[in-house]
């Protein structure tokens, strides 16, 4: 797997990292980079919701943000859609989707409508529904 081993400098000053998302210290979430460095990503509620989705651990995860002092990165608020996951070679967004309502998230949880869980909908574009 491609990896990128540090964050690196993307258009209009995002960053972006790339690792497996990893119970980090603490349990808190982190991304292993193929290069072994360990980066704690952080973020809004939202984007905490996600980090924190067991249904993502061992995922190969690309994060959009900004590099902070100690190994930390932020996370881009939730409404900039900065979580992907790779699969099969794909860079799919992360969201979320109640079966029953028909209605997209962003972050896991149970849908405001009908309060079912929602599932977790790795898709390539944000095309909702």
């Amino acid at each position: 797997m491609l990896m990128l081993a540090a964050p690196c400098l993307a258009q209009g000053g995002v960053e972006k990292v790339r690792g497996i998302l990893i119970s980090g210290p603490g349990g808190q979430p982190a991304l292993k980079t193929s290069q072994g460095q360990l980066v704690l990503p952080e973020g809004d509620q939202a984007t905490e919701g996600v980090l924190h989705d067991k249904r993502l651990a061992g995922a190969d995860m690309e994060l959009w943000g900004k590099t902070l002092p100690g190994g930390r990165f932020m996370v881009g608020p939730i409404h900039t859609r900065s979580i992907f996951v790779y699969k099969a070679g794909k860079r799919l967004m992360v969201t979320y989707w109640c079966d029953v309502c028909a209605i997209r998230t962003y972050t896991p949880g149970l849908c405001w409508c009908c309060q079912q869980e929602t599932k977790l909908d790795l898709r390539e574009k944000d095309d909702a529904p």
